[in-house]
């Protein structure tokens, strides 16, 4: 096979004329056309390979688009042309036209006789073998065109992964005749209907396969190529083609299909990685034809009207996108045994090289992972590599193409004649054999017929009989899964009433909890109420004592000052001998003190009890407040497990109203299943009880059981109206709980406040008495304190001077022990000295050190950084050249699996009694045509063949023509 290379899908756009009802309608001509490859819709240019105008001819058509393509076929490469556009846009008068008028015939006549035409004027050494298959896809089924009763064939791969359809038939042909018949023969079998649109619309897309194998008898080159041409149907607007019934199936279908298509050319334009060919059996035979190995041109019709001018715009889009599509284009070449081992030489000698490049990496790589350092001169050089395999290919293909050509034996005119004559006198024979070969082969083939027919009966009886066992089968384990269901059900209901029975008991003792609760909450309110009217008691006694301590203050006050005036001023005047009136004032000024005294005592006394009732009161509030929260605590919490409660149920009596339907289905199932056994067994035993009664029984028996369910289930619903009334009581219960505790709160806010502000005023008379008192002790103890400081100076004093003399006798010491103990201090500080300039040296040094280390770290770096690198691009290139030894392996084993399988094949064909037969056409000889149309069955990957193959030679100068 020839290297591959890339071509892109060609896209040619024509546009057909205004129709007869797009006229009568008034409709706009709307494409502009700027040259020969661009058309301008809406103002918007679209560029094609090739744009044709409406009044284009089919011969301009033909030589545009498909004229290169005959001569690709030819020379073995693979093509494909198909039409794409919307319904009537005028694809099959593109593809087909008048078959049988040389001005109006379209693409695929004018390539039959193209390819015939090329055929009689190349090489008289060639030798071809053409065969061809018309089928369709009609509603997403392939359908043979040229044996009907072949509707519903499938799409396999070959060897090669080539996509084909299994089963088609295969024409040899020999004549464009033949082909042309085939054409007629075909096209008579397709699917067609009239739609508001067109009159012939085409409901099915229809290929024509042309298969070309050529050889050349000289050089035994063999060369083959497939040409698909297709005819696609045209996309549909319901509303426009006014389809119904099954023309709408097939418009479905179409549509599909089309955008099953444009969905892979849109795939392809972007490079996605995933394809999907497989969406639809047309682009899955397409496959090879859009992104594979394959020149392909589309052609796609467009409408010119206004009318249509939103499909127009989409399949010029649609063609814009597939000429962004690039194939891989190979020749289909057979090598010879010379080419094979030539090939197998040079594929030797390159694994060779490519071994040696192995090794080479491999023994650089393994030195540099040891840390040696591989010169530049020693190290592998790919570019050099790759000009020595490239200097061996050249000489291997110059030793090749100097081998000289054997020259052909040359025979005299007589000698030709003669041979000429003895061929005819072969051919004659062989027609004969091939007629009798053709007979037996019908025969068998009716008898192979008729063989699969009784085994496809024996088949289908044997799946009726398992299918009828296995729905049986079914039937029994559905019967025994819905039993074992019922029971489930049944315990599950009993578990829920027992469930249901024990929410209900919690949700009384809640209830007479939170009666209780509210009892208590009474009961500690009362107690607030007393507590707060004791505060109240205690506060106005408080105040009541506040005011008579106050007066006693203000009048005591009142005598201190007078007593004070009296003794500041003098007004006491001293008489000589008036000494005992002085001393009798100052015991009755005693007196009246320690009168005042006592009053103070008692006024500080009363106040400590004040202050003591006080914190009880308070420790009284604090704890009423603890209780009123642990309280709410539990309200709030009493609310949390009834709403909880309240959810639950309602959860269970959805999931009991749940399970009750389906135990209501499921005893109906029961009781029908129970029914169709007892109609069963009646069968067997033949009673004389009809199905009637049975079913009235069956019938009386759900009516039953459904009375006695809805009886069940509107006690149910009466429980669940008390309880949800119940429910709604304790709700509006807990509301004005809620409400009396909110009022509750806020009183207790307001005493509280209350409160602050009598004990505020009740520290500030503390305070004021608390000064008082400090003042009074302080003019009682002034003296005390005046003979306390004097003694303290006197006994400061004595301790100076204690200090001092203890300060004295410790310095004499010092001075004697200094005197002996400063040889040793200073060997101690010399010793010290030492080490410090050693160390100090040390330091020095390492600094240096790390100075010059520092220099080297980023060479050092460098060095392994360009190691590391070289270690990595030595390693990806024994990567690379593993892998290419790796696929060269694989290519050459694939080669070698070839050869041997195309051997065993001809070894095969030569044992066999079925070969081809091949009769080549002689310049100045008329062909010899086939009398009936031979016939080949494809199915897996070779050909089954049932009819004579017919060859045609190039050279001859006339077309064949039928006997």
């Amino acid at each position: 096979m020839a290297d591959p290379a890339e071509c892109t899908i060609k896209v040619m756009c024509r546009f057909r004329p205004l129709n007869s009802s797009e006229v009568t309608r008034g409709d706009r001509y709307i494409p502009k056309f700027q040259g020969e490859d661009t058309v301008v819709i809406a103002s918007k240019p679209y560029m094609f390979d090739r744009v044709f105008q409406s009044s284009t001819t089919q011969e301009q058509v033909y030589n545009a688009c498909a004229q290169k393509i005959v001569k690709d076929v030819l020379e073995g490469y693979n093509g494909t042309i198909f039409a794409y556009g919307q319904t009537s846009s005028g694809k099959t008068h593109t593809m087909e036209g008048n078959l049988h008028d040389t001005d109006a015939m379209g693409i695929i006549p004018r390539i039959v006789q193209d390819i015939f035409n090329y055929i009689y004027s190349m090489d008289e050494n060639l030798e071809f073998h053409i065969k061809v298959s018309y089928f369709e896809i009609y509603l997403d089924k392939i359908r043979d065109l040229l044996d009907v009763s072949k509707t519903n064939l499938s799409v396999h791969e070959d060897k090669n992964r080539v996509p084909y359809v299994k089963g088609c038939t295969e024409r040899f042909v020999c004549s464009p005749d033949e082909v042309m018949d085939t054409i007629d023969e075909g096209k008579s079998n397709r699917h067609v209907a009239v739609t508001n649109m067109n009159e012939h619309s085409s409901r099915s897309h229809s290929i024509f396969l042309i298969n070309v194998k050529q050889e050349n008898t000289q050089t035994e080159q063999k060369l083959s190529g497939k040409l698909y041409l297709v005819d696609l149907a045209g996309s549909e607007k319901v509303s426009k083609t006014g389809a119904e019934g099954a023309v709408l199936d097939e418009a479905k279908n179409i549509n599909k299909s089309l955008s099953s298509l444009g969905n892979v050319i849109s795939a392809l334009a972007e490079g996605t990685a995933y394809i999907p060919y497989r969406d639809s059996k047309m682009t899955r035979i397409l496959q090879d034809s859009l992104g594979g190995n394959c020149r392909t041109t589309i052609v796609i019709c467009a409408s010119p009207s206004s009318y249509n001018e939103s499909e127009t715009k989409s399949t010029l889009m649609f063609g814009q996108r597939a000429k962004t599509i690039k194939n891989t284009v190979t020749v289909n070449v057979e090598l010879t045994a010379e080419q094979w081992k030539q090939k197998y030489e040079r594929e030797k000698e390159k694994n060779k090289t490519l071994r040696n490049t192995v090794t080479w990496l491999e023994n650089e790589l393994n030195r540099w992972r040891n840390g040696e350092n591989v010169p530049v001169e020693e190290q592998f050089d790919k570019e050099k590599a790759n000009a020595e395999v490239l200097a061996l290919d050249n000489i291997i293909n110059e030793k090749t193409a100097s081998t000289p050509n054997i020259p052909g034996v040359r025979l005299t005119d007589v000698e030709k004649d003669k041979c000429e004559a003895e061929l005819a006198k072969l051919y004659k024979q062989l027609d004969d054999k091939d007629e009798e070969i053709n007979q037996q082969s019908q025969l068998a083939e009716k008898l192979k017929q008729q063989m699969l027919d009784q085994e496809e009966l024996l088949a289908s009886s044997r799946r009726d009989h398992e299918n009828l066992q296995a729905e049986l089968n079914r039937l029994q384990a559905e019967n025994e899964a819905s039993k074992d269901e019922v029971k489930e059900v049944l315990q599950a209901l009993e578990e829920l009433a027992v469930n249901y029975d024990q929410k209900s008991q919690e949700v009384e003792d809640k209830t007479k909890e939170f009666e209780t609760i509210s009892e208590e909450l009474s009961q500690k309110s009362s107690i607030l109420s007393s507590l707060d009217s004791e505060l109240q008691k205690l506060k106005e006694m408080s105040n009541h004592q506040k005011k008579r301590v106050t007066e006693m203050m203000s009048s005591l006050l009142k005598d201190l000052a007078e007593i004070g005036i009296a003794v500041g001023s003098n007004d006491i005047k001293q008489h000589e001998g008036g000494s005992g009136m002085i001393d009798e004032e100052f015991t009755v000024a005693r007196l009246y003190i320690s009168k005042m005294k006592s009053e103070v005592k008692t006024m500080v006394k009363r106040c400590k009890q004040l202050e003591g009732t006080q914190s009880e009161s308070n420790k009284k509030m604090d704890e009423n407040e603890n209780e009123l929260a642990a309280c709410q605590l539990r309200i709030s919490q009493h609310e949390a497990k009834i709403k909880s409660l309240t959810e639950y149920l309602q959860n269970v009596e959805q999931k009991k109203r749940q399970l009750e339907e389906n135990v209501d289905s499921l005893n109906e199932e029961l009781v029908k299943l129970s029914a169709q056994e007892k109609v069963h067994a009646m069968e067997k035993e033949n009673e004389i009880q009809t199905a009637n009664e049975i079913k009235e029984a069956v019938d009386k028996q759900i009516h039953s059981h459904r009375e006695a369910h809805q009886k069940q289930i509107s006690n149910l619903r009466d429980e669940l109206d008390n309880k949800e009334k119940l429910i709604t009581e304790l709700q509006d219960l807990n509301q004005k709980i809620i409400l009396e505790q909110e009022r509750l709160r806020v009183e207790h806010e307001k005493l509280k406040s209350t409160d602050q502000e009598k004990s505020r005023k009740l520290h500030e008379l503390t305070v004021m008495q608390d000064r008082r008192e400090q003042a009074r002790q302080d003019l009682k103890g002034l003296e005390e304190t005046v003979a306390k400081e004097l003694q303290t100076l006197h006994n400061l004093r004595k301790l100076f001077v204690q200090d001092l003399a203890t300060r004295v006798k410790k310095s004499a010491e010092m001075d004697s022990d200094d005197t002996g103990g400063s040889a040793a201090q200073k060997q101690k500080i010399s010793f010290l000295e030492n080490n410090l300039e050693q160390l100090t040296k040390v330091h020095k040094q390492l600094v240096r050190d790390n100075a010059d280390l520092r220099c080297e770290l980023p060479k050092l770096e460098k060095r392994l950084r360009a190691t590391a690198e070289r270690v990595k691009a030595l390693e990806s290139a024994l990567k690379e050249a593993k892998e290419n030894a790796a696929r060269d392996r694989k290519r050459y084993q694939q080669e070698v699996d070839r050869i041997k399988e195309a051997v065993r094949a001809k070894n095969m064909a030569r044992r066999g009694h079925s070969a081809q037969i091949a009769k080549p056409i002689r310049p100045g000889q008329q062909p010899v045509a086939s009398p009936t149309h031979p016939n080949i069955n494809r199915s897996g990957g070779g050909f089954y063949q049932n009819s004579q193959t017919v060859s045609i030679r190039g050279g001859s100068s006339a077309k064949p023509e039928k006997n």
